[in-house]
C-alpha cells in the first residue's frame, strides 16, 4: 500500500474515533488530537498493520505529527 496523507488520516480517524475534517500533515497527535500514551501505542500499531511495516521504538519516538508518520513510513 502506498503511504499517502489520506491513508494515514484514515488510520488516525479509525484509531482515535474522530472525524478527519481538521487533520492536516501538521496536526500534532498530543497537542491537537489529545492523544494519550495508550492512543499513541494504538496509533503505532494501526500504522504498522495498515502499511504492513514494523515501526521501531526509535522511529516511534520521532512521531509527533501526521507528517512525521508519512516521512517515517516512506523511508
Amino acid at each position: 500500500m502506498e503511504v499517502n496523507f489520506e491513508a494515514v488520516k484514515k488510520v488516525v480517524m479509525d484509531v482515535l474515533k474522530i472525524d478527519g475534517n481538521n487533520i492536516t500533515t501538521e496536526t500534532r497527535f498530543i497537542e491537537d488530537l489529545k492523544a494519550d500514551s495508550m492512543d499513541q501505542f494504538f496509533l503505532i500499531d494501526g500504522f504498522s498493520e495498515a502499511f504492513n511495516v514494523t515501526i521501531n521504538d526509535e522511529d516511534a519516538k520521532k512521531i509527533k505529527t501526521v507528517g512525521d508518520v508519512i516521512d517515517i513510513l516512506s523511508k
